[in-house]
C-alpha cells in the first residue's frame, strides 16, 4: 500500500479549521455594533462625543477590528461621523437633521401600519400588546431608558409586520436616529403619557384588523413626537 492510501479520503480540508473563528469575528462585530450603538441612542455617548478606537475596544472588552467595523456600520446609518484630524464623533444634533427624519417617518410609518394591520401574524399582535403593557409599568416608573428601549421594540415589530423589508429596513435606520431625542429633549413624565396612549391607539387598531385607523393613529404618534422636538429644541 502507497504512503498516500494511508490518509483518510474523508479528512477535513484545511481550510475547514478557520470557520469557527469567522462566526466568533461576526458574532463580536455585531456585538460592538450593538453595545455602541445602545450607548449613543442612551445619550452615554452624547453628540460630539469623540469615539477613540482603544479606548471603546477597552470599554466593551472587544478586539479594535469589530469596534472599527462597527463605527463604520453607524457611520452609514448616520449616528456617527468622521472629522478631519479629529476621528470619530457621535453625530451632532442639528433640528433640521432631525425635522428631515420626521418627516420621513410621517411619510412611511402610516403606510407600515396599515400593512401591519392587514398582514400581522396573531403571534405579532399578541406580542405588540404585551410591549404596550410593559410600557404602562415604566411609565408610572418614569424610567427613560426602558421605555425608550420598549418604544424601539414597538416600532421594530410593527414595521416587520407590515412584510415589507425595505420599508421595515428604512424605518429601522429613521427610529434608530429618532431615539437619542427622549433622552436630549423628550424625558417629561407627560410625554411619556403621551406616547403611552398613543401607543394604545395603534395596538387597538392593529388588533381590530382596522387599516385606516392605524394609520391614522401613527400619523398622530409620529406628529406628536415632531411637535414635541420643536418646543424643546
Amino acid at each position: 500500500m502507497s504512503a498516500s492510501a494511508t490518509l483518510p479520503r474523508h479528512a477535513a480540508p484545511p481550510p475547514r479549521a478557520s470557520r469557527p473563528r469567522l462566526v466568533v469575528v461576526r458574532s463580536l462585530r455585531e456585538e460592538a455594533y450593538e453595545a455602541i450603538k445602545h450607548r449613543i441612542i442612551t445619550c452615554a455617548f452624547r453628540p460630539g462625543d469623540y469615539l477613540n478606537e482603544a479606548s471603546v475596544s477597552a470599554m466593551l472588552g472587544i478586539g479594535r477590528t469589530p469596534v472599527h467595523q462597527a463605527l463604520d456600520r453607524l457611520r452609514l446609518e448616520g449616528l456617527v461621523e468622521v472629522m478631519p484630524r479629529k476621528g470619530v464623533i457621535v453625530k451632532p444634533v442639528s433640528l433640521d437633521e432631525v425635522m428631515q427624519i420626521i418627516e420621513a417617518r410621517l411619510l412611511n410609518e402610516p403606510a407600515a401600519a396599515r400593512l401591519a394591520a392587514d398582514r400581522a401574524t396573531s403571534a405579532e399582535l399578541d406580542e405588540i400588546d404585551r410591549i404596550v403593557a410593559r410600557s404602562a409599568a415604566f411609565v408610572q416608573a418614569r424610567d427613560v431608558e426602558q421605555l425608550m428601549l420598549l418604544d424601539r421594540a414597538f416600532h421594530h415589530l410593527l414595521a416587520q409586520a407590515g412584510r415589507n423589508l425595505v420599508l421595515a429596513e428604512l424605518l429601522g435606520r429613521l427610529q434608530d436616529r429618532s431615539l437619542r431625542f427622549w433622552f436630549i429633549a423628550l424625558s417629561s413624565a407627560s410625554h411619556h403619557a403621551e406616547v403611552q396612549e398613543e401607543h394604545e391607539a395603534i395596538a387597538a387598531a392593529l388588533r381590530a384588523r382596522d387599516g385606516d385607523a392605524a394609520e391614522r393613529a401613527m400619523h398622530a404618534h409620529v406628529d406628536s413626537f415632531r411637535r414635541n422636538v420643536a418646543s424643546h429644541i
